[in-house]
């Protein structure tokens, strides 16, 4: 038989029951997911940094990072508004290697999902009872979403998973913001064909029940660049890009018109220090154009402790184990930077 079943996974809601979440981290998910949804609708002119390690691998690196955004939030809290990525689920391009938190709870052992989900949650929990800070992760698997939906503050669709129906629809019936990545081959009507059925109403089948959504009307455009049929990386953060991708939502009528920078993966050729240069340059558009001054709401960076990455048996603390980011010393003065330019 090729497909094994290793065991029946408890539904959603008897994780959410087991592992509930406190009523002050639901009070601060609140609050926190009516101040994020206002920059998408206009009420709010703060600035979002969507920002943190490529993919999470350790409970301790993990906190230690989200504490000193914490820390850093206060500061530039009249300007930017920070979501910490602790991303548990990585996509792999051949399907190798490290698969994310989700499969892998502890790197010292095997494949283990249920107490992967149970670590996710936790970890979840933990970042908003210490810090107050909510996050994001992302939905590589539409299944997975129940497990903490109701620890998230946002939501990001990959390159890979943008065109999948089930992606779409399940983000139509998401309350936070889905950010709705451009494929890798960088087709922008792709992207806004995603983020109109994001928005749309559905019924569809979902987790075993026939479900109804309302549409999503938070769901939004996420510039993450391209790679061409000769596997060339092509960058599309620059202040034609940006135009031409206003204009395209113009024509789509869609609600709440909002793009988010992506400043690594193919924008950056995975050259995690262009993340800086790319920074400034999208704000630097948004300086000469007031269409993409409130277009832009905000930018996505992987950073993390140290810069750089190592492998899974590297051992450094806080060194990304996936994709290279940028280490805390650096991250720190841009975030800085990025206050003082806006």
């Amino acid at each position: 038989m090729g497909m094994q079943f290793n065991r029946k996974m408890p539904e959603p809601a008897e994780i959410k029951e087991l592992y509930a979440i406190p009523e002050a981290v639901k009070a601060v998910k609140a609050e926190r997911d009516k101040e994020i949804i206002k920059v998408f609708t206009g009420e709010s002119d703060k600035f979002l940094l969507i920002i943190g390690p490529c993919s999470a691998d350790k409970d301790e690196p993990v906190m230690d990072y989200v504490h000193r955004l914490a820390d850093i939030q206060q500061q530039v809290k009249d300007k930017i508004l920070i979501i910490p990525r602790i991303y548990t689920n990585k996509p792999r391009t051949t399907g190798e290697g490290y698969k994310g938190m989700v499969h892998q709870p502890d790197l010292t052992k095997n494949e283990d999902i249920f107490q992967g989900v149970i670590k996710v949650r936790q970890l979840h929990t933990r970042a908003i009872q210490e810090t107050g800070l909510t996050c994001a992760d992302e939905m590589l698997y539409p299944e997975n979403y129940r497990y903490i939906s109701d620890l998230l503050s946002y939501v990001a669709v990959g390159a890979r998973s943008v065109e999948d129906q089930q992606h779409r629809l399940t983000a139509s019936g998401m309350d936070v913001p889905a950010g709705m990545k451009n494929p890798t081959s960088g087709d922008i009507s792709v992207m806004l064909n995603s983020i109109k059925a994001a928005q749309a109403k559905h019924t569809f089948l979902y987790g075993g029940w026939d479900v109804t959504t309302d549409g999503n009307p938070y769901a939004h455009a996420i510039l993450s660049g391209a790679t061409n049929k000769h596997g060339q990386n092509i960058s599309n953060y620059h202040y034609e890009d940006l135009i031409m991708l206003h204009e395209a939502y113009c024509e789509k009528n869609l609600k709440n018109m909002a793009v988010i920078v992506d400043t690594n993966h193919s924008n950056s050729s995975k050259k995690y220090l262009e993340q800086i240069r790319i920074s400034k340059e999208v704000l630097h558009s948004m300086r000469h154009s007031e269409d993409i001054k409130n277009f832009v709401k905000g930018l996505m960076i992987e950073s993390y402790i140290e810069d750089g990455c190592q492998s899974v048996d590297g051992g450094v603390y806080g060194k990304s184990i996936t994709d290279p980011c940028l280490g805390w010393e650096k991250t720190e003065k841009l975030i800085l930077d990025i206050a003082e330019l806006l």
